[in-house]
């Protein structure tokens, strides 16, 4: 049992970012092409987080061309570079599945001053 919790220890990123629930964020992710490797950004609202220390994961949602796009990331991956917060949205709940009902500036957060 130690030498799995040592296994996940030495996984985890020492510096996680920060983040919350309503937030626009743009997260920078590793791709790779065969020999090639390119970092591609992904933007969006994070609709909802869950904790749990190595399978930590977060879910961005964003309308591309008119159809709805989610994505999860794993927080502690090696292929997630780093999180950008563009805008800090003001909600009162933890998930906000209920975006996904809606289109347009309805699918839009207030932002928090």
């Amino acid at each position: 049992m130690d030498m799995i919790q040592a296994f996940v220890n030495e996984q985890l990123k020492p510096e996680l970012p920060k983040f919350e629930i309503g937030d626009t964020v743009r997260v920078h992710n590793k791709i790779k092409e065969g020999e090639k490797e390119r970092i591609q950004m992904f933007e969006g609202t994070v609709i909802a987080k869950r904790n749990g220390g190595i399978s930590e994961t977060f879910t961005v949602r964003r309308i591309a061309y008119g159809v709805g796009v989610e994505k999860t990331f794993p927080i502690h991956s090696p292929n997630v570079v780093k999180v950008d917060v563009i805008r800090v949205g003001k909600v009162r709940r933890a998930k906000l599945y209920y975006l996904r009902d809606r289109v347009g500036k309805a699918a839009k957060t207030k932002e928090k001053i």
